[in-house]
């Protein structure tokens, strides 16, 4: 996963739907995303969240043993483009179709991160 970016979107994927303040962490959010930092891997943050609620989120993730290469953008990607799209070799969120995702409780669901990172690697494997 070495210098690999991964986009990763916040409420649903990192943690629990509960906006605007910040829900409790997904199961193996910050597991996964910690082993993929020790393997190299550049986490985007790339959410729906702006100003206090981006930070407390930021901060969130922060408190939680992960920092992100970038927010909201991937800070390599004004070398080649002005897209404010992040560029990302995948992308993680609850919201994209196909993502495994998990039902509790007739809450919103969330990511399932045992299976993301299944995906992940197998995905990151075909290249």
């Amino acid at each position: 996963m070495k210098n690999i970016p991964l986009v990763i979107d916040f409420d649903g994927t990192i943690a629990e739907h509960s906006y605007p303040a910040i829900g409790e962490p997904v199961p193996h959010a910050f597991e996964t995303m910690k082993q993929w930092q020790k393997e190299g891997a550049l986490l985007i943050l790339f959410t729906m969240r702006s100003g206090k609620e981006l930070a407390d989120a930021v901060n969130f993730c922060k408190e939680n043993g992960v920092v992100f290469y970038g927010v909201q953008t991937n800070p390599t990607q004004s070398q080649w483009t002005s897209s404010p799209k992040a560029y990302g070799e995948l992308i993680i969120d609850d919201a994209a179709a196909g993502c495994p995702i998990i039902i509790k409780d007739k809450r919103r669901p969330y990511v399932n991160w045992l299976e993301i990172d299944k995906i992940v690697r197998i995905r990151l494997s075909q290249k």
